[in-house]
């Protein structure tokens, strides 16, 4: 079995990941999300084993969130029954309703506290690996008025959580994290290089670089003849600041494939 044997580290949080992380929507909710064919959320044999194929290959990251629907409550479950060092990254500020399929965000530090308090509970942990603010495009706002960034670095200061950032959706937000927190989430892939700049910056100041959307969530893979997913892994690991790129599958096929080919990337 191919396996990911190297460990990037998360600024000075003493947190080293995996270059690969898994995405955990698909375990948690199938409403309004925008892959380009349609799943069936796994069972919970399925989810271990999936899990189990993630660690043997060498993934130590696992993504997560409220608004990932049950996905925090089916891993706080799963988890405990087999003892792995999982990193566990999740979330604060977004929230969605399962009768709905609505999402609404909330960025006070009352909610920020609250959210975290119930990730606490629900992961079945006494402290949370990773938090980041899950923004709603109003990155600057979040952070200069809401003070999202404080909260969760007096979070860290009382030992709630050990590396804090936030998923932005700008550049300027991007930027503002690094300033502030040890990771910041953005999107880069060949067809989207806009957040480019915030890659740059972490290098500079050592902080830590998680891509979402790698792959446009699934698209790009789908909708090119050619090896899409092994032509982004290659220009997104070109990228020394890049900690991790979170891959969001539940298929056992596409898994194995996007390890090998993230391995071939890191050579």
């Amino acid at each position: 079995m191919t396996y990911l044997e190297r460990r990037n580290p998360i600024a000075d949080t003493g947190l080293s990941v995996s270059p690969l992380g898994m995405g955990t929507v698909k375990i948690g909710r199938d409403k309004a999300v925008k892959y380009p064919d349609g799943f069936q959320i796994p069972d919970d044999e399925q989810v271990m084993t999936l899990l189990e194929q993630a660690w043997e290959s060498g993934i130590n990251l696992i993504d997560t969130a409220p608004a990932y629907g049950r996905s925090e409550q089916r891993l706080g479950q799963l988890l405990k029954k087999v003892r792995r060092e999982w990193i566990i990254a999740t979330k604060a500020g977004e929230y969605f309703d399962a009768e709905t399929g609505e999402s609404h965000y909330d960025f006070t530090p009352e909610s920020l506290m609250k959210s975290i308090e119930n990730s606490l509970k629900t992961l079945q942990r006494d402290e949370l690996d990773i938090v980041l603010i899950h923004s709603d495009g109003n990155d600057e706002q979040i952070i200069r008025h809401h003070g999202a960034l404080e909260v969760l670095a007096d979070l860290k200061q009382r030992g709630w959580i050990r590396a804090s950032g936030m998923s932005t959706k700008t550049v300027t937000g991007g930027l503002l994290t690094l300033e502030q927190s040890d990771i910041a989430m953005v999107m880069h892939n060949l067809q989207y290089q806009e957040e480019r700049s915030v890659i740059e910056q972490a290098a500079k100041l050592n902080k830590g670089i998680f891509i979402k959307k790698a792959l446009g969530s699934g698209h790009l893979a789908k909708n090119s003849a050619d090896d899409n997913v092994q032509a982004n892994f290659d220009f997104i690991f070109n990228e020394p600041a890049v900690s991790s790129v979170i891959i969001g599958t539940i298929n056992p096929d596409h898994l194995r494939d996007n390890v090998h080919k993230a391995i071939k990337a890191l050579i």
